[in-house]
């Protein structure tokens, strides 16, 4: 499984930001002040909604040397933004996916399990877009390895389920942690993977020119935050990561995912909410 260094040093230096600054507010309201919303924790239930920006990706698992691999011309789909030689030798040598932005809505519902614990369902809409890159190379004409861009538009119906811990009172903020999982339905997994191209008695035909992904998948989540109780409300900032359980890929035997043993979804969320 290949991962991303820098991404993951970017979201360990935010994820470090968030515990520097915990000490000061921390610190600010050891500030014996009035509570807002006193009895707030004690509902059975409550409600509210959540603004979020995400960043989708893949993670994969290669076939072993895949970059020597030999692909033969039936895996050249033969396309507007490249045209396959089917006389030449193509090698991947590299492919990797770069998290791209998106954003999220949805509603949260809080229920009570104790004084520290609640569940929580947050149905929710994730609209983001997963990049792949390769490097391919011509063995024939011994050129230069081109790159290729595939995009994949997602759209998810997520229903993520999780346990919120959340520590003591501190005046007006708490501190918490959330695991859970999250089932998750991609409305648009199947866009974009045809397009239509002239066959060779001059009509349309449609071909499959991009990765297929399957439309269902369970991600397990983990996450931390704080919340903010104020005189009318309570706001949250959290930041959790998704790791998707199962290979989406559904393939089509094409160049793009020949190489590819298992792929599967991977999420980084920052989350506003309000409750």
């Amino acid at each position: 499984m290949k991962f991303d260094f820098s991404t993951l040093k970017k979201r360990l230096i935010l994820l470090g930001l968030m515990l520097c600054v915990a000490p000061s507010v921390v610190f600010a309201q050891s500030i014996t002040k009035p509570l807002n919303l006193k009895n707030y924790d004690d509902n059975l239930y409550h409600f509210g909604f959540i603004l979020a920006y995400n960043q989708m990706s893949y993670s994969f698992n290669y076939k072993r040397n895949y970059q020597f691999v030999e692909h033969s011309p039936s895996e050249y789909p033969n396309t507007a933004d490249v045209n396959y030689d089917p006389y030449a030798t193509y090698y991947v040598r590299t492919l990797d996916s770069k998290p791209q932005p998106g954003f999220t809505v949805g509603v949260v519902g809080n229920l009570r399990l104790g004084q520290f614990f609640d569940l929580r369902l947050i149905p929710s809409l994730s609209f983001g877009t997963r990049t792949i890159n390769y490097n391919i190379y011509k063995e024939s004409t011994k050129s230069n390895d081109f790159v290729i861009s595939k995009s994949i538009l997602s759209t998810f119906m997520e229903f993520p389920l999780q346990v919120k811990y959340r520590s003591r009172r501190l005046n007006n903020i708490a501190a918490y942690i959330i695991a859970g999982a999250n089932f998750k339905v991609d409305l648009a997994s199947q866009k974009k993977s045809k397009i239509d191209v002239v066959g060779p008695d001059g009509s349309q035909i449609s071909v499959i020119d991009n990765i297929r992904v399957r439309r269902t998948d369970i991600a397990a989540e983990i996450g931390t935050g704080f919340d903010f109780y104020n005189s009318h409300f309570k706001f949250g900032i959290e930041v959790k990561m998704g790791f998707g359980l199962f290979n989406i890929m559904d393939p089509q035997n094409l160049i793009y995912d020949s190489s590819i043993v298992n792929m599967r979804n991977k999420t980084f969320q920052v989350s506003l909410t309000f409750e």
